[in-house]
């Protein structure tokens, strides 16, 4: 009998959430960032593993809203918790449980949630911090597991794997068996691009940063990908492209190749730098960009 179920990987930002997800499917899903916020969307990361079907999403980190982009984010997680089957809640093991995980811990209760706690980075912290942090997180919720591990060195992640097929029911697969995930194709090459953004480009200037797939033609040994980056400020768009071009090289070199092992093709990449100021602040732009909750949000 094939067994399936949704798993929402949920917790504050920079916790580890798309570390984990890559590490759970053993393919680069999400893209990772150590800026905060790096997810913005809902992930979807599908497993099959014997008899059975994980079918994982990864949410934008919890926190505060502050503009229309994160209002956008943080009504993906909350919706997500209610499209799903049990939720995986990761946090660090020097951080006591704050006004975000009570309120993702107290919605967990509100649909009666099994939850697993994923105690992440501990392989950057002593015994007595991840001991504490268990006895704060189980005075909070009854959970089905309490599994510290380190996602970025895949310590404990098969355990959290065993644990999560407890969770599974019995029922048909949604997706094939080699399926890894039910991104476009399109939504996966502006990630990837946008990944190297994070990675080349100062703290501020990222996020304030989206890229848009205006070209996307399939030939037999060749796929050719035009995108345009749309940044807040003309001083950012210098920075982005940088002297001489020389940043926007390197960002279409590395995103090249990590696009040319995802779809196993020579890829012809154009990259184009836009000035859409204060994007994140107009409902309008947030949901042009591909950021909407909903049919009404504009």
């Amino acid at each position: 009998m094939t067994r399936t179920g949704f798993i929402a990987i949920v917790g504050r930002p920079n916790v580890g959430k798309s570390t984990l997800l890559n590490a759970l499917t053993g393919e680069k899903i999400a893209i990772v960032s150590k800026k905060p916020q790096t997810t913005r969307t809902r992930i979807t990361g599908i497993l099959t593993r014997g008899e059975d079907q994980f079918v994982f999403l990864d949410t934008p980190g919890m926190h505060r809203a502050h503009d229309k982009l994160d209002d956008f984010m943080v009504k993906t997680v909350s919706s997500t918790i209610g499209d799903v089957d049990a939720a995986i809640l990761v946090v660090e093991p020097d951080m006591k449980p704050g006004d975000i995980e009570r309120g993702l811990i107290e919605r967990f209760g509100k649909d009666s949630m099994p939850a697993i706690l994923v105690i992440n980075k501990t392989d950057r912290a002593d015994g007595n911090k991840i001991a504490d942090t268990i006895t704060a997180y189980a005075a909070l919720y009854d959970f089905a597991s309490i599994i510290p591990i380190s996602a970025m060195k895949n310590d404990g992640v098969n355990i959290v794997l065993d644990e999560a097929a407890k969770l599974l029911t019995e029922g048909e697969w949604h997706f094939d068996e080699d399926e890894l995930t039910d991104q476009p194709e399109k939504q996966i090459a502006a990630e990837v691009i946008r990944e190297k953004l994070l990675r080349l480009l100062d703290e501020e200037v990222p996020h304030g940063v989206a890229v848009v797939i205006e070209e996307f033609t399939e030939k037999p040994t060749l796929l050719t990908i035009r995108a345009e980056i749309f940044c807040e400020k003309e001083s950012h768009k210098g920075i982005i492209i940088g002297k001489n071009g020389d940043t926007l090289k390197k960002i279409g070199s590395y995103a090249r190749e990590d696009l040319e092992k995802f779809f196993e093709t020579k890829i012809y990449l154009n990259l184009w730098v836009k000035v859409k100021e204060n994007w994140r602040d107009s409902a309008a732009s947030v949901a042009n960009f591909g950021f909407s909750n909903s049919d009404k949000d504009n």
